[in-house]
């Protein structure tokens, strides 16, 4: 019999009181005596995010038997570093869209999204150091300044199709597998478990995070554009090599090359290319080839959970790496 993937909110419902906590608190820290703050911060909120970091940190930390408030500020830091990254990256990358609306600096322009960014990941900080844990601080901090060094690696290999499989996951690894990492981790430390337990815990969600970003970049070939809110083939033509091209260019394929050289250097995809791209994807297995990774990820995940008594936290945790290999959006 097929197993069903539950769906997210599924998946959720345990914490749902607590991820809506979560949004208050997200609202209540970008107030400002600078209205556009909180306009771009409210902006940002109800743009659709699946708030899957700051649940991973809700249900580690009820995993690890943590009942206080703490959890719900520490998933708003989460959320906020976040939220700092996705503003910047979309500058970066020139994103006109994110989740099918007009992203911040192409509505508010880039200045003013450059400082906003920074502000959030300040705040983030700030919030973070209203309780005396430096430990979570420090973690917090590395965290972050390992998305930036990834932020700035994938630049300088942006739009080189020569990149390994290493150097790509190297990226994934800094830009989104810390963060998961770290929220789960952070989970941890606020319960009462072993350092194994916690250890276990940010290894389940750093390759959670690896699985998630795989299957990211493979919606670009697979995904519906309405359903994602962003152009098909946006990543590739941004500069972006992703899995299924990695292991498209290293079976030698010189047509496949040429075009993934050719959208790269104009910056534009026409349909033509596009489909003769997806057939040549499709002929080589390439797309499966990084499905097959992405549930290799996730199967990876799933095992430090052994570390933890059954529990409906930890089913709740060991259902999250189905829904991220067979999510569609």
């Amino acid at each position: 019999m097929e197993k069903t993937t539950p769906a997210l909110s599924q998946i959720f419902e345990p914490i749902r009181a607590d991820l809506e906590r979560v949004d208050r608190e997200f609202a209540r820290h970008v107030e400002s005596q600078v209205a556009l703050i909180p306009t771009i911060g409210k902006y940002i909120q109800t743009s659709g995010g699946k708030r899957i970091r700051p649940a991973v940190l809700l249900m580690a930390a009820r995993l690890s038997g943590y009942k206080g408030d703490r959890a719900v500020l520490y998933a708003a830091v989460i959320e906020f570093i976040h939220t700092a990254t996705l503003v910047h990256d979309d500058i970066i990358d020139d994103s006109e869209l994110r989740r099918g609306r007009l992203a911040v600096h192409s509505r508010w322009g880039n200045d003013v999204t450059v400082l906003l960014g920074d502000y959030l990941y300040i705040k983030s900080m700030a919030m973070a150091l209203t309780h005396d844990t430096l430990d979570i601080v420090r973690l917090l901090c590395d965290v972050t300044l390992r998305m930036i060094e990834g932020e700035l690696y994938q630049l300088t290999k942006n739009g080189d199709p020569d990149i390994t499989e290493e150097e790509h996951f190297d990226i994934i690894r800094r830009k989104t597998a810390y963060l998961f990492g770290g929220a789960a981790q952070i989970g941890g430390m606020l319960g009462s478990v072993t350092p194994e337990q916690q250890e276990a815990l940010r290894e389940y969600a750093f390759n959670l995070g690896i699985a998630f970003q795989v299957v990211d970049d493979l919606l670009d070939f697979t995904g519906d554009a309405a359903a994602l809110g962003k152009p098909i083939g946006a990543d590739l033509r941004e500069g972006k090599m992703t899995l299924p091209l990695i292991h498209l260019l290293r079976q030698g394929q010189a047509a496949g090359e040429r075009i993934v050289r050719d959208i790269i250097a104009t910056r534009t995809v026409a349909e033509q290319q596009w489909s003769e791209l997806l057939q040549m994807l499709n002929e080589h297995r390439s797309i499966d080839y990084a499905f097959r990774r992405a549930e290799e990820f996730a199967e990876r995940a799933r095992k430090p959970l052994s570390a933890f008594p059954p529990s409906s936290e930890r089913d709740a945790l060991l259902a999250l790496p189905d829904y991220v290999v067979s999510r569609d959006r």
